[in-house]
């Protein structure tokens, strides 16, 4: 190995994940959720989270978001041991969960959706300081502009708007609290092709503007269009980890199922670093 490439290689492992989960297990009464689950995602890189229905992604999602509190393990945001016991604290962290149904106020604009329950007032004025609609219309419109965004107006009633047009709303919130980390819970379900376009778009400015992206999807095609690595889930357990360039949709579904690992999955080893899986690893650059 020459010099150069072994600075490389060090440079690669030096990099420290935006967020990282150690040993994660979550137990609902008998129901053992999920089993010493490691999981890690790199600034700039785009995670595709996937399993059958019951793999423990969407528990997962919500131990990260601080809906759950895990029964063990260490969490770890850009290196430094978190707590994070609701999903204020995960907030506060810079982590942001988009969940499939985006809680967006259908009878609002999209201004009063950004800013809702953060709005920004004037200087105080009394007991009751006037809403500053100036500032919050400008930072939506640079926002929206930054994610290459369109729409018919800011002002427009979120009602109104496409399936991709409130996806790419409820997306500009987690910005407008400088997440540093974004999850997305099957972001292009029950939406049309070019719908599906714009979101799959939104996701790729993310990750060039340097955040940590997780994309929940049963979408395959979407998943290997958009994302860096794929991290396969069953049974609770992490039972694969493939680089995207190296590996087929074949090969994924075959973990997802478990004919990848024979009937029973990755019992064994239960953490996801099992048999032809592993050699297809690679840490981002």
């Amino acid at each position: 190995m020459s010099s150069s490439t072994a600075g490389a290689a060090a440079g690669e492992t030096a990099r420290v994940p935006a967020l990282q989960m150690k040993n994660i297990s979550k137990a609902f009464g008998a129901v053992q959720a999920l089993r010493d689950v490691d999981f890690e995602v790199y600034p700039g890189e785009v995670v595709g989270l996937v399993g059958d229905n019951g793999a423990g992604k969407s528990t997962l999602v919500k131990t990260i978001a601080g809906v759950n509190v895990p029964d063990t393990g260490e969490i770890f945001v850009n290196g430094q041991r978190a707590h994070i016991s609701g999903p204020s604290d995960a907030t506060h962290l810079g982590i942001e969960t988009v969940y499939q149904d985006l809680a967006l106020c259908d009878n609002l604009d999209v201004v009063n959706n950004l800013y809702l329950g953060r709005e920004a007032v004037t200087a105080s004025v009394g007991p009751l300081s006037p809403l500053n609609e100036l500032e919050m219309e400008r930072r939506t419109v640079e926002v929206l502009r930054q994610l290459d965004v369109k729409l018919p107006s800011v002002r427009s009633v979120v009602e109104s708007l496409s399936g991709g047009q409130r996806q790419s709303i409820a997306v500009a919130k987690t910005i407008l609290r400088n997440a540093k980390v974004v999850l997305l819970d099957e972001p292009t379900a029950a939406l049309g092709v070019a719908q599906t376009r714009q979101v799959l778009n939104l996701i790729k400015r993310l990750r060039e503007q340097g955040l940590a992206v997780v994309v929940i999807s049963h979408n395959l095609a979407d998943v290997f269009e958009v994302v860096d690595r794929v991290i396969v889930m069953r049974l609770g357990r992490r039972i694969a980890t493939y680089d995207i360039h190296n590996t087929t949709p074949e090969q994924v579904v075959a973990a997802i199922t478990g004919a990848e690992f024979g009937e029973s999955g990755d019992a064994e080893n239960g953490n996801g670093h099992a048999g032809g899986a592993t050699g297809d690893v690679a840490q981002p650059a």
